[in-house]
């Protein structure tokens, strides 16, 4: 009876290593597949521009050196880019969490008369809009040409960012607000001490989602602001940049840039991208880490269900 057991268990384990290899192989592959674009546009953009060219680079640079890096950062207004990015990605996700969680809220109120209808209204503008040329002249006439307010205004408020906030509301528990208000809290005091900290996880991702469509965003700078230097924002600048190089190195092949202080530097189509897509990308990398562990709890709690 013994021996039995024991040959029960050894065999459960054995099974247990052979689950646990797989899945860690399966797990090592998808890491591999995953990181290895951005490691290879990481070496890309270290390496020699004319080297590139030969291929055969893939984790680390072969002839190593800042060049590309310091023909983008030279280009004009790249600093004033930044600046502007920056600052349009701050005000952006503050005041768009700020007023789609408080309709969000509102409409997940079961006591308001106008829910329904409300957020069918704003259901249809996710299926449904104005197309491109009246937005421009709409926002043209709203005098939001050649400001910084047409990078924050006409986003407001996200159809999509205000459902998934809502739903993640009505997962609440519904005794937490009706005691509050049996304790004579009102409306604006239940939202800012009860629904507010234990939104924290869906709020995270929300503002994670506006900062990275604002980060990555240049079309509406093309539109409105092109013609303002002190308005442009990084990633146009690197468009501008890569279309530039682009139209210079004709089918990928060498070509000189002037750089700012004069001298000419060789560069590339493919250093260009890789060096633009690496400074792009620093920064949202760099602020993901701090809301990961919110990231997926935002996402799915937000469909459960009492």
């Amino acid at each position: 009876m013994m021996k039995t057991v024991i040959k029960r268990h050894k065999r459960i384990d054995i099974g247990g290593l052979i689950y646990s290899f797989i899945i860690g192989l399966i797990l090592t592959i998808f890491v591999i597949v995953t990181l290895y674009p951005i490691l290879n546009t990481l070496a890309v953009s270290f390496n020699d521009a004319i080297d590139s060219l030969r291929g055969g680079i893939h984790l680390v640079p072969r002839k190593f050196t800042w060049q590309n890096y310091i023909t983008v950062l030279r280009k004009d207004n790249i600093i004033t880019g930044f600046y502007i990015s920056v600052l349009r990605t701050v005000v952006a996700t503050v005041l768009q969490l700020s007023t789609t969680a408080l309709i969000a809220y509102v409409v997940s109120r079961k006591d308001y008369v106008f829910a329904k209808p409300i957020t069918v209204l704003y259901v249809l503008t996710m299926y449904v809009n104005g197309g491109l040329i009246p937005t421009f002249l709409l926002n043209r006439a709203l005098g939001l040409a050649n400001s910084f307010w047409v990078y924050i205004l006409p986003g407001m408020v996200s159809a999509f960012n205000m459902l998934v906030i809502r739903t993640y509301i009505n997962g609440l528990p519904e005794s937490l607000q009706e005691s509050a208000m049996i304790d004579g809290a009102n409306f604006t005091t239940i939202f800012v001490k009860i629904i507010v900290p234990l939104c924290k996880p869906v709020f995270a991702t929300i503002a994670l989602f506006i900062a990275v469509y604002q980060w990555n965003s240049w079309f509406d700078t093309m539109l409105y602001n092109r013609m303002n230097d002190n308005l442009t924002t990084l990633q146009y600048e690197l468009m501008k940049l890569l279309s530039s190089v682009s139209q210079l190195s004709g089918n990928a092949d060498a070509s000189r840039v002037a750089s700012q202080s004069g001298a000419s530097t060789q560069v590339t189509t493919v250093s260009i991208r890789a060096s633009a897509t690496i400074l792009t990308s620093l920064p949202i990398v760099a602020l993901y880490p701090f809301l990961q562990r919110y990231f997926v709890t935002g996402l799915t709690i937000g469909g459960i269900k009492e």
